[in-house]
């Protein structure tokens, strides 16, 4: 287990938590606090649930807050398999039904979107409103022209000789991720860097998070499917400034017919570590309206 790191990020000490084994052959580690509505938070590459430090602490005020790992990463197992989104999708579900509720809203960044998509095309009235921040969708135009952007080159760097080349140089493989996507150099700042490059170097982490990417082609040809059916729940597409900005919403129209749009000005991709406060209140006031 990681140890704890002065000035990392963390979800509140009063949360609770365990770990649910999900049907699908992983065990799932959450934590989940707050009274009210529950709503969901799922993570993205690079990070782990604790990345929901700053938004946690705001809607515990008012929500249960269930915040899980996804397979492969932080505290859950790292099974050899099950990493397209559709399974991890019901990895979610297990989670959600097994500390006792149903419908939610859920708010997703990163791979994390790609999952929440997956979990709401699958479970479309047990969502009741979706929050999507900063990242593309398998299969889901812009797709093709997101592919052939050089700054992507981390969707095809994975495998055995990747993870040599990765071992014992995590922070190095890490660091050109969060600086390549960042609209701040200092953010994520070092402790955070430090502290989520350390869970991915556990055993087998690396192996286990980089199959995130190879289950792209799997994921692509599901969402041909989910896509055939919109998505009618209210969604808010957050885009950085300077990331995917309005293609975030641009992406979600091709799947929602109910999409609001947002743009965080002056962030890059790590939306919770640039612009905590204007990120955390577009989801609140999102939420709220309910």
């Amino acid at each position: 287990m990681v140890e704890s790191l002065p000035g990392r990020p963390s979800l509140p000490s009063s949360f609770q938590g365990r770990t649910v084994h999900s049907p699908e052959g992983a065990d799932i580690f959450v934590r989940w606090g707050g009274t009210g509505p529950a709503v969901v938070l799922i993570h993205g590459y690079a990070e782990n649930s604790d990345s929901w430090a700053p938004l946690a602490a705001d809607l515990m005020k008012d929500h249960t807050v269930v915040v899980p790992d996804l397979r492969g990463i932080g505290r859950s197992s790292k099974p050899e398999g099950g990493y397209d989104k559709k399974t991890q999708a019901k990895d979610i579900r297990a989670v959600v039904t097994e500390l006792g509720y149903d419908k939610t809203s859920v708010v997703a960044h990163d791979i994390g979107n790609m999952v929440a998509y997956a979990y709401a095309a699958t479970h479309p009235d047990k969502v009741e409103r979706l929050v999507v921040m900063d990242a593309p969708i398998p299969g889901i135009e812009p797709w093709k022209e997101i592919l052939l952007n050089s700054g992507v080159w981390h969707f095809n760097f994975h495998g055995p000789d990747a993870e040599r080349l990765v071992a014992g140089r995590e922070r190095i493989y890490f660091d050109r991720i969060w600086n390549d996507f960042t609209g701040d150099p200092s953010k994520p700042d070092e402790a955070t860097r430090d502290f989520f490059a350390a869970t991915y170097a556990q055993p087998s982490g690396m192996r286990a998070g980089f199959a995130q990417f190879t289950a792209f082609s799997q994921d692509a040809k599901d969402n041909d499917v989910f896509e055939r059916v919109k998505l009618t729940m209210p969604v808010l597409a957050i885009g950085g400034e300077k990331s995917f900005g309005s293609i975030q919403a641009v992406i979600m129209r091709n799947v929602a017919t109910n999409v609001q749009e947002a743009v965080v000005s002056g962030s890059g991709h790590w939306l919770m570590e640039e612009q905590p406060k204007e990120t955390v209140a577009l989801i609140r006031n999102f939420l709220d309206a309910r």
